[in-house]
């Protein structure tokens, strides 16, 4: 099983992080964190790194059942997805599997959980 799935779009890597996150909201979804691994690794190691930026997706409601069911679920939270620039006018937008990751979990009612959220990552990179 693949801990992710994604898509690559023939767009601009800033246009791709604007449309990931109007899709993300679409489906309830804020952004709680954005990490721009590029102008961390320039400046924490000094190294050139393609456009590469992890978005914290949190859905609320979800989150709010999740942290209800098991409370050291905040560990895995908030649903990364990432955008990275994988060539010339492409950039691949990956998300998160919610299920692949809480299998090491076992409360069924997480699994219940994972499942309507990777219905809706899924929406979200199918609509991009």
């Amino acid at each position: 099983m693949s801990y992710y799935f994604s898509k690559v779009l023939n767009t601009s890597f800033e246009e791709a992080v604007a449309r990931v996150t109007d899709e993300l909201k679409k489906e309830g979804f804020g952004i709680l964190t954005e990490v721009d691994v590029r102008a961390t690794l320039k400046k924490k190691l000094n190294v050139d790194f393609r456009n590469y930026k992890i978005l914290g997706a949190c859905n609320p409601p979800f989150a709010y059942r999740a942290l209800e069911a098991e409370d050291k679920i905040g560990t895995m939270l908030p649903c990364n997805v990432i955008v990275q620039e994988t060539g010339a006018g492409q950039v691949e937008v990956s998300a998160v599997d919610p299920v692949a990751s809480m299998k090491a979990v076992e409360n069924p009612a997480l699994g219940e959980i994972a499942a309507e959220i990777q219905n809706k990552l899924k929406k979200v990179i199918g609509a991009l």
